[in-house]
């Protein structure tokens, strides 16, 4: 019963509070009306001055006294009925819901949804039994971890859960914990580097690359430690030796790896030549092993000159034959690695036109250009 007393309390006080500027209004006008009264009393009270010091004609006092008077009257022959039937009905409605409609609501609500029978439980009882409840069950596994900080598996379990909540400087404790007590692989290394790589905001750090190099030694043909390896040389500016291992994981990816694409801009930003594709060697565009061979020869200035050649080459293709989808989107993203925007925006108008935006491979177009920042023309109604 005091549960339900406290509920009436609350709701009473919390109406009071949302009804209290609907009255002040009604409250206001009735002050201004009679601050209204009272300034044509004091002009009924001037025009007898006026009168008396012949100021005015009396024909004219007359004139003026019966205005006044209309107005005076008016104002004060609007009674408490009246005063209510002339207020906003908006005002009206907003009281209604506010004393009626709102309370049913809230209480329906919670007796669908609420327990008023349940009785409070203390940290130790809803630790024991916490249900759904994220943030009981972190500190579950915490308070076993500090009893039982021993526990590999527990800190195995606990650190996904501290990195996807962003606390990464506890993903890390976590994962380093897993790996001193369960000892090092693939999967445990791959992750600390990313929390390390996420503390770092993205940069491979010498501390990263160290765990990266640990791990390509357990999984020697693990592609993602390869490629933030061939990052951490791009970061520290070391353009040969990135452009060394991009390639070198390009060669040795299959040919359809969902990777390759991104691998092969980061050859060609270092100034490397994209790898074929061994699954599709004559595709448009792509280089022969022939002009592999040249390139490997070149300096940078006549290799970046190559590179446009073959850009422009599968350009022209493209425009003879616009039915290769796959051409598109490497020409779209070759144009975005040499850094000319404005071609690569003409050529995924192109491809857009030859495959719509409302097919599938049109949705593949429209995802490639958001990813590589490319403007998308809006239809127009």
């Amino acid at each position: 019963m005091l549960f339900w007393i406290l509920v009436a309390v609350l709701t009473a006080g919390v109406g009071a509070i949302l009804l209290h500027p609907l009255l002040r209004g009604a409250q206001a006008a009735e002050d201004s009306r009679a601050g209204e009264a009272a300034v044509y009393r004091d002009q009924l009270r001037e025009l007898d001055r006026d009168l008396a010091g012949d100021l005015i004609t009396a024909e004219q006092a007359g004139y003026a006294r019966a205005e006044i008077g209309r107005r005076l009257l008016a104002v004060s022959s609007t009674g408490p009925a009246e005063k209510l039937a002339a207020r906003p009905s908006r005002y009206r409605l907003a009281q209604a819901f506010i004393v009626v409609v709102l309370p049913v609501i809230g209480l329906c609500l919670y007796l669908a949804t609420g327990n008023p029978g349940l009785p409070s439980q203390p940290l130790e009882a809803r630790l024991a039994n916490p249900g759904n409840d994220m943030a009981i069950l972190v500190a579950k596994a915490e308070r076993h971890l500090a009893e039982d900080p021993n526990d590999g598996k527990g800190w195995e379990v606990l650190a996904p859960i501290y990195f996807k909540t962003m606390r990464v400087a506890d993903a890390e404790m976590a994962y380093r914990n897993a790996i001193r007590l369960l000892g090092p692989t693939p999967e445990r290394l791959g992750s600390l580097a990313e929390v390390l790589m996420a503390v770092s905001d993205g940069m491979v750090t010498a501390e990263a690359r160290d765990v990266l190099q640990q791990l390509v030694k357990l999984d020697p043909a693990n592609p993602r430690a390869k490629f933030y390896i061939a990052l951490a040389f791009e970061q520290e500016g070391k353009a040969e030796e990135a452009k060394d291992a991009f390639t070198a994981l390009a060669k040795e990816s299959p040919a359809d790896a969902p990777w390759v694409p991104l691998v092969n801009e980061h050859i060609a930003k270092n100034g490397g030549v994209p790898v074929v594709a061994a699954a599709d060697p004559d595709a448009p565009g792509n280089p022969t092993a022939g002009d592999i061979a040249s390139a490997e020869t070149m300096n940078s200035g006549d290799r970046q000159q190559m590179i446009r050649g073959m850009v422009e080459s599968l350009n022209a293709k493209l425009t003879e034959n616009p039915d290769n989808f796959e051409g598109w989107i490497r020409l779209v993203r070759s144009y975005a690695v040499l850094n000319d925007k404005d071609r690569a925006t003409d050529a995924l108008k192109r491809g857009l036109a030859a495959f719509p935006a409302d097919s599938g491979q049109g949705q593949q177009l429209v995802t490639l250009a958001k990813e590589l920042g490319l403007p998308l023309e809006e239809k127009q109604p």
